[in-house]
């Protein structure tokens, strides 16, 4: 026979070691603790700000690293960077879609897409100064006026390299300007 398959010759449960005294002590109660936790419950937006708060800052000292896809390794983590962005090589050859508003409608309902046509802002002082923004770029839509009024001008979109439709982005905003077909 095995041994499990001996009957023992105690009764059940009696295999315990016999109990030891435990020491009367008494109870630990942390003093304030049901206040605090009244208090949280009641200031529940208190809580909510605390906690987005200290996210928030846990974020900013955790934000990228150099070296783990940041762009720049000189900008300050948290703050915005303070120098232009770099345009990636060769993008800014690449032609880009400007609509460029023109001062008169009348000469943009000439224009069909596939002309060329150099851009010229026109000063404003009245002394009769222009400069060409874009020479011989290439008109690819002439849209529709929205709402049939061409008192501020027209609308024309053209093909140009990304650096001259951030020059022609600025002159629209400075000055009134016009075409001239090449």
């Amino acid at each position: 026979m095995s041994r499990s398959a001996v009957p023992s010759p105690l009764p059940p449960g009696t295999e315990a070691p016999p109990a030891c005294e435990v020491p009367h002590f008494a109870p630990v109660r942390v003093r304030g603790a049901h206040r605090q936790l009244h208090r949280l419950v009641r200031h529940r937006r208190r809580a909510v700000a605390a906690g987005l708060a200290v996210t928030a800052a846990a974020l900013v000292a955790a934000g990228p690293q150099p070296g783990a896809g940041a762009s720049d390794t000189r900008q300050t983590r948290g703050h915005p960077a303070t120098e232009p962005v770099r345009e990636r090589h060769g993008t800014s050859t690449r032609p880009v879609a400007a609509p460029v508003r023109i001062a008169d409608a009348a000469t943009v309902r000439l224009l069909s897409p596939g002309d060329r046509v150099d851009i010229v802002a026109a000063g404003d002082g009245g002394t009769g100064d222009a400069s060409v923004i874009a020479r011989g770029v290439r008109v690819t839509k002439v849209p529709e006026p929205v709402d049939g009024t061409t008192a501020d001008g027209a609308l024309v979109v053209v093909s140009v390299p990304r650096a001259t439709a951030h020059r022609l982005a600025g002159a629209g905003a400075t000055a009134r300007l016009a075409v001239t077909l090449c």
